[in-house]
Parts: structure tokens; C-alpha cells; sequence
């Protein structure tokens, strides 16, 4: 006994202290949201490239000939784009969406707020994964298409700013849907009566103008609108909307939601009890 009580106290290690960010801790949650849609990449990259390509049959292909450019543009180089943001803002919003969600259901959610990461650091890694996922899904799409239609690049800022600003802002959107989600009927909600309206409804098939109205004037609402219509300008060098209102539209959203993420990780929302 009194060899223990002479023993020297055992003192735990204190936790790991980082100064300023915390470079390791972010690349690894970052590595893991990119190596988690990577390792099913039938599902995640090849499955978005077969339904773009299903699109481009059913309203490029079915309709040859019977379409008449738009603004002359071929109808085929008109869609092609839309597509593209489509399969970009889908995955985007799926990638970060999911990660929570799962994690939640799958009891892993203490395995992003137990290590030493501030919720900036949290945020961004689930923010630039989804957003890697849904421009990496964009890219192979868009060498998809290519066949089907020709797609010069006229404005390259145009394409990368509305491009990345797109994952971004569906990745934030998926960041907060998969906290406030309880079950994957929440999730099928936002998908079905929110990202998928306002996608359909934002001018990818076809030219906002020619909508009556009030849909006409809905749509210049749309916040998708303009991020489709700044995406094809890179292409083709018309839009329809106005350019500085997507601009400042994009960089809006991409900070609003940003902050709105912060603060549901700060105030541990739906995360603890």
C-alpha cells in the first residue's frame, strides 16, 4: 500500500492546443468527405453522367431539326450548360447533405465534434468536399456532352465564378439541410419540393422569356436562374438576366449561408443535447 501511495501521479495528457487554424485536422475531414463519394464512384460520378446524357437524348436528339436556335445558338449548345449546373448544384447539395445525415443515423456524429476543429474549420471542409464533388461532376459531364454539342468557351471567368459559386452555395444549403434533417423523408422534401423546382423552373430547357406570365416574372427570382443563365453566358455569351445581379447574387448567398452554417456548428444545433 504504501508503495502506491508513494507512487507518482498519473496525469492525463492535456488536449492537443492549436494556434490559429488547424491545417490537419481540416485537410483530414476535407480528404474524408472527398475519399467518401470518390470510393463509389459508379454511384456518385458515372450514375449524374448517364442521366445528363439520358437528357440530351430526349431533348436534343428527339427534337433535331425541329428547335430552332436560340439567339443562334443550336439548341443542343443552348441546353448543354443547364445541364452541366444541374448535375453541379445536385451533387453539391447531396454530398454534404448526406455526410450528416448518415452520420447522424449511423451514431457517428460525435466523430466531427470531439476533435479539436473550431466550426470555420468544420464548415469549410463540408463545404469545399461538396463543392469538389459537384465540379468534379460537372467537368466529366461536360466532357460527356461534347459529343452531342459543341461548347466553346467565351467568357472563362464567367464559368468558373458561377461554377464554383454554385457548389458552394448547394454545399452550404446541404450543410444545413442534413443538420435540421431527422429522418430521410426531411431530406426527400428538400430535394423534391425545393432543389429540384427550382432547377426545372430556372430556364434549362428553355428561354425564361418566353414564359407567361407571372411565371416570367417568378423566375427572375429564382435564385438558380441566375446561376444558370451566368454559366451559359460563359458559353455561348448571351444572358438573359442581368449579369452584376448574379454576381452579386452569388457572392449574397455564398456568405449568407456560410454564416448561417457557422452559427448552427456554434450553437451545436440538432448536434447536442
Amino acid at each position: 500500500m504504501k508503495d502506491i501511495a508513494d507512487a507518482p501521479a498519473i496525469i492525463p495528457p492535456l488536449p492537443r492546443d492549436y494556434h490559429g487554424f488547424n491545417w490537419a485536422g481540416f485537410s483530414t475531414l476535407y480528404l474524408r468527405e472527398i475519399r467518401r463519394f470518390w470510393k463509389v464512384g459508379m454511384q456518385t460520378l458515372a450514375a449524374p453522367v448517364v442521366t445528363a446524357l439520358l437528357y440530351m437524348m430526349v431533348f436534343v436528339v428527339a427534337v433535331r431539326g425541329a428547335a430552332p436556335p436560340i439567339h443562334g445558338t443550336p439548341f443542343a449548345t443552348f441546353v448543354a450548360p443547364g445541364l452541366i449546373m444541374m448535375q453541379i448544384l445536385n451533387n453539391a447539395f447531396a454530398n454534404s447533405s448526406s455526410s450528416l445525415l448518415q452520420a447522424k443515423f449511423n451514431g457517428l456524429i460525435g466523430d466531427f465534434m470531439t476533435p479539436p476543429l473550431t466550426p470555420l474549420e468544420q464548415v469549410g471542409a463540408f463545404a469545399l468536399g461538396a463543392a469538389t464533388r459537384g465540379v468534379v461532376v460537372g467537368a466529366v459531364t461536360w466532357l460527356a456532352v461534347l459529343p452531342f454539342a459543341h461548347l466553346p468557351i467565351v467568357h472563362l471567368w464567367a464559368i468558373l465564378y458561377y461554377g464554383i459559386g454554385a457548389a458552394l452555395i448547394l454545399g452550404f444549403l446541404g450543410i444545413m439541410a442534413g443538420l435540421w434533417a431527422e429522418k430521410f423523408d426531411h431530406m426527400a422534401v428538400v430535394t423534391n419540393f425545393v432543389i429540384m423546382p427550382l432547377t426545372f423552373l430556372s430556364g434549362t430547357f428553355y428561354l425564361v422569356d418566353k414564359l407567361p406570365e407571372p411565371f416570367r416574372t417568378a423566375s427572375h427570382f429564382n435564385p438558380f436562374f441566375y446561376l444558370i443563365d451566368g454559366f451559359r453566358y460563359g458559353f455561348i455569351g448571351h444572358a438573359e438576366g442581368s449579369l452584376i445581379a448574379g454576381m452579386g447574387m452569388t457572392a449574397g448567398l455564398v456568405m449568407a449561408f456560410a454564416f448561417t452554417c457557422l452559427w448552427m456548428f456554434e450553437t451545436g444545433y440538432k448536434l447536442k443535447t
